[in-house]
């Protein structure tokens, strides 16, 4: 039997910047593509790539392990020929050189680079966020350093109801500490969910012993040593030995802008990864796009996402299909209640609950002109998956039918007349 021919396209080399989940399914999916070429993965960090929802979840758990779960074994990275140069940064790249520059001096020639540096929590810029006590969440480190200062009795004030805000705050409360939220809008998750849901978790928070202040706006942290209180617009001074800022993230896109690509809250990106340099790809975080399925330009924080783009990228790299687009889905798990979202919810599309919130299990329907958008679901995940495949199809939904709980999603779309 004749030999077959390896391209020789694919006997040349990948650089990977980033090894979070995408830089690292990038290389995965290039080895199992049939990439030949040496794939090379720059971390920034030091240990192997680690899951990252389990820092604000799992890790900080009283009497969990401080171990992080590894993406990938060791022994995965050396099986499949993927080099991987750690507690290294990359300087800055030379586009017209095709090659990266290392802070240990090094210097790799690539035939396609690859951009996964993800994403950094944003800092507090008040005065006083620099005083000890005053913490981020982002890295294994991050977690660690939380984890050790959540004793029973600490006051903890969290700056922020996002996702990671509010984890944070029921894991400090299941510690036994004493949480403030501090959220400068009128409601939790203001950005990412309806008001529904918003007082839903309100409610289980407020169960456990967390307090709410909103509309607050933080002006300063106060203390000596270290933090103190934390102080709003309006004079409010609130007690904190510990003070957490879940403020949201911004892209670490400066090596892409500096690079010369088109970056705007994000590298923008095309279907298949592309920068605005075609040998340089984007995957992850850090990307900006025209959404595939509703048109919306977007920037997504979501392994679903990471994961969607890094196949797509692997896939043009070799030369091979992509795949159909999946619909980005999120979830969120606090005080042991699960929070899934399937699609991207827009301000004004209409709201409509299926169930009783009262109850701990229900859904909240999103329609855009008539079409389903995108689906919460609390407590349960009956909804779900036939959700994502409605919004897979831009189905139309009877919002009456929509509203009963005992009549399934699907019966719910409006059959398109033949």
């Amino acid at each position: 039997m004749r030999e077959q021919q390896i391209p020789q396209e694919n006997q040349k080399p990948v650089v990977i910047i980033g090894a979070g989940h995408s830089g690292v399914a990038v290389a995965a999916g290039l080895r199992t593509r049939g990439w030949q070429g040496r794939i090379l993965l720059l971390d920034a960090e030091k240990e192997t790539p680690y899951e990252r929802p389990p820092l604000s979840k799992e890790l900080l758990k009283a009497g969990a392990p401080d171990e992080s779960t590894p993406l990938r074994k060791e022994k995965f990275f050396q099986d499949k020929g993927i080099e991987r140069l750690a507690g290294l940064t990359v300087e800055s790249i030379d586009r017209p050189g095709k090659a990266v520059l290392l802070s240990d001096g090094g210097r790799h020639g690539y035939h396609r680079l690859v951009i996964a540096t993800g994403s950094r929590a944003r800092a507090l810029s008040v005065p006083g966020a620099n005083l000890p006590g005053v913490l981020a969440l982002r890295t294994r480190d991050d977690a660690l350093e939380l984890k050790r200062v959540l004793v029973p009795g600490a006051q903890v004030a969290i700056i922020g109801a996002g996702y990671i805000g509010l984890e944070v705050a029921a894991a400090a409360a299941a510690r036994g500490c004493k949480v403030t939220v501090l959220e400068f809008q009128d409601r939790v998750m203001s950005r990412v969910t309806s008001a529904p849901v918003s007082r839903f978790f309100e409610n289980v928070h407020g169960q456990k012993g967390v307090r709410f202040v909103f509309g607050a706006a933080v002006t300063a942290i106060e203390g000596t040593d270290r933090a103190e209180h934390v102080v709003t617009a309006d004079g409010a001074r609130f007690p904190a030995d510990v003070v957490l800022a879940g403020i949201g993230v911004i892209p670490n896109q400066e090596i892409a802008e500096a690079a010369g690509l088109h970056c705007k809250d994000g590298i923008f990106v095309d279907d298949d990864g592309r920068t605005s340099d075609p040998e340089i790809y984007a995957t992850g975080d850090v990307t900006h796009f025209t959404s595939r399925i509703d048109g919306q330009s977007q920037r997504l924080e979501c392994i679903q996402n990471a994961m969607s783009q890094a196949d797509s990228v692997a896939a043009h790299i070799t030369g091979q299909p992509t795949s159909d687009p999946e619909i980005p889905w999120f979830w969120t798990v606090q005080h042991g209640v699960r929070l899934q979202t399937a699609g991207v919810r827009h301000p004004d599309d209409d709201v409509i609950v299926r169930g009783t919130p009262s109850e701990g299990k229900f859904s909240v329907v999103y329609l855009r002109n008539g079409r389903l958008s995108a689906v919460d679901t609390v407590g349960g995940l009956s909804d779900f998956r036939p959700a994502k495949k409605l919004i897979a199809r831009a189905a139309e939904i009877d919002p009456s039918l929509a509203a009963e709980p005992s009549i399934s999603l699907t019966d719910a779309a409006l059959q398109p007349s033949l």
